[in-house]
């Protein structure tokens, strides 16, 4: 079973491509035989080649290209948020909430978390 080619993700993008030095070098690249088009159409927000330019322009009217670019006007997720959601946040903090929203006494908390 063939796997699906990976593409950039959302937050190398946001971070990288979307620079406007880095965007400026991406859509003039030299001339490449190993890509398609010879490098020359290539969609920065979705990061892909594409053959000819009316492939790419008819991509920028496209759902894929549209859905990309407003998944890239939401704001990308800092380390800290991703390892809050993997349950890597501070210990104190998890204390804190589940005191605030159990029914147990503070006391009888203390006991079972110790």
């Amino acid at each position: 079973m063939k796997s699906q080619a990976r593409t950039r993700d959302l937050d190398q993008i946001q971070l990288i491509d979307l620079d406007p030095k880095h965007r400026a070098a991406l859509e003039a690249q030299p001339i490449d035989y190993e890509l398609p088009g010879l490098g020359q159409h290539y969609c920065v927000e979705c990061a892909k080649y594409y053959e000819t330019d009316n492939a790419l322009k008819s991509h920028w009217k496209s759902k894929v290209h549209k859905r990309r670019l407003k998944e890239l006007k939401e704001p990308a997720y800092t380390i800290e948020e991703s390892e809050r959601a993997a349950g890597l946040g501070r210990e104190n903090k998890r204390a804190t909430a589940l005191t605030a929203s159990s029914s147990i006494p503070s006391t009888e908390l203390d006991a079972v978390m110790s």
